[in-house]
């Protein structure tokens, strides 16, 4: 009797050290995820006329005063780090002058347009407004 529970018990170990590896293995999630929706980066083209089109050129395409936000050199900037990095630097360094002024929804808005306009899928939930949660998303430049 003492056997049987023994081996039981050490399936049952086994079974659970499996679920948590095969989680675990679970990779994160990343901008080729929809990981914003349409409606958010439709709000985000309205603030990003508004506050950064000035300097960043239409639809991200660069400008007299700000270097783009969309093609090669830019994803190249973000390659391999989250959207939480991306979220932190137009938070705290934008627009100039009135730096972390922004709302967190506003950021996040943003943010989603600036994946739409560099040709990342829109999804079925919204980009979330805080920092710690954008960390757990990648930023990868090409679709893996």
């Amino acid at each position: 009797m003492r056997r049987r529970h023994f081996v039981t018990c050490c399936i049952a170990l086994c079974g659970a050290a499996a679920l948590v590896a095969s989680l675990r293995a679970q990779p994160a999630p990343t901008v080729w995820d929809g990981v914003y929706t349409e409606d958010q980066a439709t709000r985000g083209a309205a603030l990003y006329d508004k506050e950064c089109g000035q300097c960043h050129g239409p639809a991200g395409a660069g400008g007299g005063m700000a270097t783009p936000l969309v093609g090669a050199a830019f994803s190249a900037n973000y390659d391999g780090q989250t959207v939480g990095d991306l979220f932190e630097r137009n938070r705290t360094t934008m627009p100039p002058g009135k730096e972390g002024q922004m709302g967190g929804q506003e950021n996040a808005d943003i943010t989603a347009y600036i994946l739409k306009v560099n040709g990342f899928p829109a999804g079925e939930a919204e980009l979330p407004s805080q920092s710690m949660a954008l960390k757990g998303i990648q930023y990868l430049a090409f679709k893996p």
